[in-house]
């Protein structure tokens, strides 16, 4: 074969490869998260609230929302906001895509974990509301790493502008 022919090809290949790349990114960026990943959300916050149910003696429930318009730095924050005492949960959408496993097995327990900590009352700014009671929550919640997150974009106190 020619060098052209074989340039060609490869050329072609490459091209078809870029667009089904394209099309794969646009498909997830304007369309509803697929049905396997809503069920690993789903069995994920069901295992969650068994753990809480059974760690803590309560039956809590917290919106959990998925979104596209967070910052793309963001994986997740917990908010309260002080004027109607609502806790809710936010996940970026867009760290689906490439981090799957983390999104569920650490960010989920993360974020329940400053959720949690809102309902009993705490609301530690201490290194950004990681305190070794919030550390102890999200190991409890099965929370793979469950460190002391620095980030203080992910909890939110009585604001009512989410940084999104």
């Amino acid at each position: 074969m020619s060098f052209i022919k074989i340039f060609s090809i490869i050329t072609i290949g490459s091209l078809i490869l870029l667009i089904y790349s394209w099309y794969k990114d646009y498909q997830f960026d304007n369309n509803p998260l697929s049905k396997d990943i809503s069920q690993k959300i789903a069995a994920k916050k069901f295992e969650i609230k068994r753990l809480i149910k059974n760690k803590y003696q309560t039956n809590i429930e917290f919106d959990l929302i998925v979104t596209n318009k967070m910052n793309s730095k963001l994986f997740g924050l917990a908010s309260y906001d002080v004027n109607t005492n609502e806790i809710k949960i936010y996940l970026n959408k867009k760290r689906f895509k490439e981090s799957l496993d983390y999104m569920i097995e650490d960010v989920m327990p993360h974020e329940y974990a400053h959720a949690l900590m809102f309902s009993f009352g705490s609301f530690s700014n201490k290194n950004s509301g990681h305190t070794v009671a919030w550390q102890k929550i999200c190991k409890n919640l099965n929370g793979k790493r469950c460190d002391r997150f620095v980030n203080h974009n992910d909890i939110l106190i009585g604001k009512t502008k989410l940084p999104f």
